[in-house]
């Protein structure tokens, strides 16, 4: 017998506003497709009560008590957050829309909204946290397997990606070409490589 296929988890969508109504209204339409979804009546309470890693849409008030919507966006980005942020807001302004989209939010959308247009914002954000996060997956594997080489392997290894030759390279380093192939063979083993234009693209990861 096979083993059982775990269950898909649905996306997630986090609803921080201080009105009820509105939170209720957005969770109300989001499970409805098929979202999951958790609200907070402020950013202080999403702060302290979210720890999700999975893929996410944040759907934020700009003007709360306590921290702003924005002060949350900006939190947010200094942690080097996965979220698509989407802002909605009552009462904005042009400034405040620009520097919410200046710091990376999906939209800035104003009240009353349609159902279709924050279902169309979510989708593009939930793509926007998964290429984020998978992309912060990748320079964590990258950066594993870096920690596996030597000093040496390592000087060989930024040589060879900028496309020094052999000769080169033991010339740079004082070593016989000798070593350097040595030395290239385990930085190729150890990064998983499978040619130097894939060596190059994973170091490129980490700039």
């Amino acid at each position: 017998m096979s083993d059982p296929v775990p269950p898909t988890i649905p996306p997630l969508v986090l609803v921080v506003d201080d009105d009820p109504a509105l939170r209720d209204s957005i969770a109300f339409l989001v499970t409805s497709v098929g979202y999951d979804c958790r609200s907070f009546a402020s950013a202080e309470d999403f702060l302290t009560g979210w720890d999700d890693d999975r893929p996410a849409c944040l759907i934020a008030d700009v003007r709360m008590a306590g921290m702003s919507g924005l002060e949350l966006q900006k939190r947010l980005t200094d942690s080097h957050s996965h979220l698509g942020v989407i802002f909605v807001t009552g009462h904005g302004d042009v400034p405040m829309a620009v520097r919410a989209m200046r710091g990376g939010a999906i939209d800035f959308l104003e009240k009353p909204f349609s159902d279709q247009l924050l279902l169309d914002r979510i989708h593009e954000a939930m793509g926007h946290s998964a290429a984020v996060r998978s992309a912060a997956l990748d320079r964590s594997l990258v950066q594993t397997r870096l920690d596996r080489l030597t000093a040496r392997e390592r000087e060989v290894m930024d040589r060879v990606v900028c496309g020094k030759a052999n000769k080169q390279i033991a010339a740079d380093l004082d070593i016989s070409i000798k070593t350097v192939e040595v030395h290239r063979h385990n930085v190729m083993e150890k990064m998983e490589a499978s040619s130097i234009a894939e060596l190059t693209r994973m170091t490129g990861q980490l700039d």
